[in-house]
Formats: structure tokens, sequence, C-alpha cells
């Protein structure tokens, strides 16, 4: 049977919330027909037994990851599992709201979103969490160009056909809207209450700070990048070897003008700055020519089929 609303949580060490978030979910959703999806991410504590508990008394199913993968991880095997019109996603730790989940789909119907993300204007973490996010989320509007003021809430609202469309891995639970957007997605956001830790503690850390921005880059290199490689390895090639040119031709100079340049580092540069910019052009046309033996055979597989 298919639900109206799939609500997935991803969980690592939540034992203490998960019972009082399923019931609060339960007040919100009277009257309408949806399901939750925990994922235990590896949790070290009780939260996979407190999640079996709870399925036994709520339309809840758990599902438990063999280690600890990432969020990202988390949600694509969630996303897998739900069978709503609308899916919803949200942290475990209590701080997202779930009664702000009807009024992001109302929003959504009225503007005819694609993905409703939240926005914690008024957050309740201390300042070592929000600064470095406040920079991020400036860094990832900026760079790519979709407008919204926090890609890091877990209070996000996704159609069926969107969640099921994303590939997630890695640190790219944070872009989910700008990858729908680079899809042709509409995205959009909301104002949504956003309330303190209550157990626990945070599972934020520099080192995920920056495997942020390192994602941000593939996502950056795929969606501009990837069906032209030549355009990008082709560009830092031509530019390193018109540099090593440059600097072998001024030794090539020296040379003729009777000066020794046989020791001179700036002669090993300019070699080295030539072999490597080669190296980047053939890594770009080697690009080109997979994507057009990729493209040939898809056409011939489509043509075949078509016959």
């Amino acid at each position: 049977m298919n639900m109206d609303i799939s609500i997935v949580i991803p969980a690592f060490n939540e034992e203490e919330s998960i019972s009082e978030l399923v019931r609060e979910i339960s007040e919100c959703m009277r009257g309408i027909l949806y399901e939750i999806i925990i994922i235990d991410d590896g949790s070290t504590d009780g939260t996979w037994e407190r999640i079996t508990e709870l399925s036994s008394l709520f339309p809840l199913k758990g599902l438990k990851l063999s280690s600890n993968q990432g969020k990202a991880s988390a949600l694509a095997a969630g996303f897998g599992e739900s069978s709503g019109k609308y899916v919803v996603t949200m942290d475990a730790d209590l701080q997202d709201d779930p009664s702000e989940i009807p009024e992001m789909i109302r929003l959504m119907e009225e503007k005819n979103y694609d993905l409703v993300s939240g926005w914690k204007k008024n957050r309740k973490d201390p300042a070592g969490k929000t600064l470095p996010s406040k920079l991020f989320n400036l860094t990832v509007k900026l760079t790519t160009g979709v407008k919204l003021h926090d890609f890091n809430c877990g209070l996000k609202v996704y159609r069926r056909r969107l969640a099921k469309n994303l590939e997630l891995y890695g640190e790219m639970h944070r872009y989910t809207p700008v990858l729908a957007a680079q899809q042709g997605f509409s995205v959009g956001e909301k104002e949504v209450h956003h309330r303190p830790r209550k157990y626990g503690k945070t599972k934020y850390g520099m080192a995920r700070f920056f495997r942020g921005f390192s994602d941000l880059l593939t996502v950056l290199f795929l969606h501009r990048y990837c069906y032209r490689p030549l355009h990008f390895f082709g560009g830092i090639g031509i530019i390193v070897t018109l540099i090593g040119f440059g600097i072998s031709a001024y030794m090539t100079v020296l040379w003729f003008g009777g000066e020794p340049i046989g020791r001179r580092p700036l002669l090993l540069l300019g070699v080295l700055l030539l072999v490597v910019g080669f190296q980047f052009i053939s890594l770009g046309l080697l690009g080109e020519m997979f994507l057009k033996l990729s493209s040939r055979s898809h056409y011939s597989l489509r043509k075949r089929t078509g016959e």
C-alpha cells in the first residue's frame, strides 16, 4: 500500500531520543497515512533495540546498517524503502520539529516545488557549530547559484520522484537541494522551528566540515564538466603548458647567449610543467573519447531495442 508520507530518519547513537521522537511524529500525523523509516547507522548503544520495540507499536520500519556509513548512505537506504507520495527527512536528535511537516507540504503544493528545505533561522546550537555552518551555506549559495539560507537543515520534504532519483554518498546529503536544482527540479525553502539538543552530544566535527567542502567540489565538477572533461582538464593543461613553454624558451635564450643552464632548477621546472600540461590535456582527451564511445554504445542499444 502506498503511503501519503514516508518519514526517513537516520540515527546514530540516539537511543534516548528515538521513543520521544516517534511518539511526537505520531501525534502530528493524526488522520494521515504515514510510515516512519529509521535507519540505524551502525549505532553502538541501544538504538536498534529501541527501534525494534517501537516497530510493534507504530507504523515504523527499521533498517540496520552493518557499520557507520554516514548520513548520506543512511538516507539513500531510507529513500529506497520509502513508498510515500511525499518523503520527509529529519534528524533523530529531536532538534527538528515534526509539526512543521504539514506546512512544508502545503507550501510545496502551493508553489509546485519538488523539494522544500527547512531554514533554521533561529538556530539553537553553540557558536562552534553555527559559525562554520554560516560560512558553508554562504559558500554553497555563491558557488552553485541555489538561493537557500540553510543547506544543512535535516528537515526537508521531497516529492517521491525526486527522492528516488537522488544518488547520495559521502557528504552529499548536504547538497540535495543543489543536486535537485541541477536535474531541473524546483526547490523552495521554509523557515522552521529549531530546538536545543535534549539528549546526547552532537556528531558534528571539523572533519565533517572539510569533507563537506570536498564534496562541494565534486558536485560542481560533475555538473559543469561531466560531459565536457576536455574543457576542465584541457584548460588546466594549456595554462600549465604555456607557462612551461615560456620558462623553457627563456632558458633556451640564455643557453644561446652562452650561459650554462644545466644546473638551473628553473630548467627542471619548465620541463616538468610541459610534461604535466601534456598529461592534463591527454586526460581530457581520454575523457572525451570515453564519452564518445559510451554515447555510441547507448545509441546502438536504443536502436536495437527500437527495432
